[in-house]
This record gives structure tokens, C-alpha cells and sequence, in this order.
């Protein structure tokens, strides 16, 4: 099977999740952390050599204090010393893309820690989106190159390696300003299970479409 080398989630269906179930929605992100435990395990067995999730946009900040202070305790649970070390037995280095500096001082020097422990892993690259959008990485990016090119751009975003396959999870159909530049010719796969419920099942069907495409690029 032709495995994507660069794969991007879109982990949408959280609260809609916990909605359907009467549950809060608190509950939901909870469920969508343990999935996402699951999903990046697989996609280290599948051979997929990089993944990268979306996990918390520019746009979300205006979500309510007790949800957003919620998910912030979240985080701080993906770089415990314990996951760090799972890490570094598995030979996979952890990068989180976006504005670090909108985040605590306390969960800035997590984030931090785990690159530095992690950056010379060499494995698997696991990406983990925050804080982030598009469009704010390609201005950023912008602003950092030394001419407008496509190539100077590239290499200043967060995270240059284009996108192969981009999969969202919860019914919509769109990537929210989602790797806007790294997606440009990437396959795209929709699925309508809210992200709690994707499985490594429905990760399996996803690769086996991206299987049957004919990427051409434009030529």
C-alpha cells in the first residue's frame, strides 16, 4: 500500500460528540485526547513518517474561560514526563506549531523541554498544532523571509513539509485555515464520525482511498 509520508488531522466533532450523548462538552475534549493517543500510535505502526494535528486554532481563544482553561490542562497533560519518555523510546520528535507565546509561562517551558528532549529523534515527527492558524503562519513566515518567494516562504513556516493526505473528522467539509500552504496539492478525505469516535479502523479506510488517488500535481 502507498503510505502518505506527511499526514494532517483536522480533529473536529468534540462537542458534538458529548452533545449527542448529553455528556458536557469538557467531556468530549477529554475522549478527543484519548483518540488522539490512539490515532498517532497507528499512524507510527502504518509506517506514516509524520503527523500533524489540529488541536487548538487562533479562533478558538474566544471560546468561554472554562473551556478554554480546560483544554490548556489538556496540553499540559500531552508533555508529562512520562509521555516524554515514550517518546524517546520511540524515537519520535514532538514540534508544536504556532504562537507559543499566547500560552502560559508554566506550559511555554513544557513545550520547550520536549522539543529540546526530542529534536535529534529522527523516527516519526508528530506535530501538534496550537494556537494556530494559516493564515498567521504564512505572515509570520512572511515577515521572517529575506524576498518574496515561494521557496523562502516555505522555509520559514512553523513547519515546512507539505501536507500528503488531510483528513477532517465530524461531517464538515473544509480545512478551516488548516496548513493552508502545506495543503496545496494535498488529498483530501472527509469523514462524518465525530473525531471521539474515529477509530484506527476508520484511519485504515482513509489510507486505503488515499491508496486509489492518482496525485499528479498539476502536470
Amino acid at each position: 500500500m502507498k503510505v502518505p509520508v506527511h499526514i494532517g488531522i483536522i480533529m473536529d466533532g468534540n462537542r458534538r460528540w458529548a452533545k449527542k450523548r448529553n455528556l458536557p462538552s469538557l467531556r468530549g475534549h477529554q475522549k478527543g485526547a484519548e483518540a488522539l493517543e490512539k490515532i498517532s500510535k497507528h499512524c507510527q505502526k502504518r509506517g506514516v513518517k509524520i503527523l500533524t494535528v489540529f488541536a487548538f486554532s487562533t479562533e478558538n481563544w474566544n471560546r468561554s474561560k472554562k473551556e478554554v482553561y480546560y483544554l490548556m490542562k489538556l496540553f499540559e497533560d500531552l508533555f508529562t514526563q512520562k509521555r516524554i519518555n515514550e517518546l524517546m523510546a520511540k524515537d519520535v520528535r514532538l514540534n508544536v506549531l504556532g504562537q507559543k507565546e499566547k500560552f502560559s509561562k508554566k506550559l511555554q517551558k513544557k513545550i520547550e523541554q520536549v522539543e529540546e528532549l526530542t529534536k535529534k529523534n529522527s523516527k516519526h515527527i508528530f506535530n501538534i498544532a496550537l494556537s494556530y492558524g494559516g493564515r498567521a503562519d504564512i505572515v509570520q513566515a512572511a515577515k521572517r523571509a529575506k524576498r518574496i518567494t515561494e521557496q523562502e516562504i516555505s522555509k520559514n513556516l512553523w513547519f515546512s513539509r507539505d501536507i500528503d493526505l488531510l483528513i477532517r473528522t465530524g461531517k464538515e467539509k473544509r480545512i478551516s485555515n488548516f496548513l493552508i500552504w502545506q495543503s496545496a496539492y494535498a488529498e483530501l478525505y472527509f469523514s462524518d464520525k465525530h473525531w471521539p469516535a474515529f477509530t484506527e479502523k476508520d484511519l485504515d479506510k482513509a489510507l486505503k482511498d488515499y491508496d486509489k488517488r492518482k496525485r499528479r500535481f498539476g502536470r
